[in-house]
């Protein structure tokens, strides 16, 4: 797969564009995992915990710029069920420039086997991280 990875460019990058797709099971384990790490034993949603938007970023691009997370939106839709299969589709939701900075926004959804909306994830990432701390500096 490495070998079919599109080298990360902000300037080549289009809004609609496709990332990367792919499908897990959900198991028992990985939702007591979650509800532990949590600590919370009824934690509806471990999918949280997988980033399904920078997975399926990562699954096509390779990316030497790094990344500042500038804000996440997440809508849960249906708690997912273990043993059933997860569906995960992603793309860029938006490119802009703030301030002269460049931002991309990534939004994946994932489903189960049978079709129902589990979550929509978004991350805005800061594709420029040597500006981390600058607003601090005198």
């Amino acid at each position: 797969m490495a070998d079919s990875k599109k080298l990360y460019s902000y300037e080549e990058i289009q809004i609609g564009d496709a990332l990367g797709s792919y499908e897990y099971v959900l198991t028992q384990e990985m939702l007591d995992m979650f509800r532990e790490s949590v600590d919370d034993p009824e934690a509806p949603f471990p999918t949280l915990a997988i980033k399904h938007d920078a997975t399926a970023f990562e699954l096509m691009y390779e990316d030497h710029t790094g990344t500042i997370n500038a804000a996440n939106e997440v809508e849960f839709h249906a708690a997912p069920v273990p043993g059933k299969v997860i569906r995960v589709t992603g793309r860029v939701a938006n490119k802009y420039l703030r301030k002269g900075l460049p931002y991309i926004v990534l939004e994946a959804s994932a489903e189960d086997e049978d079709g129902r909306l589990l979550e929509r994830v978004r991350t805005y990432q800061l594709k420029k991280p040597d500006e981390l701390g600058k607003k601090w500096e005198p």
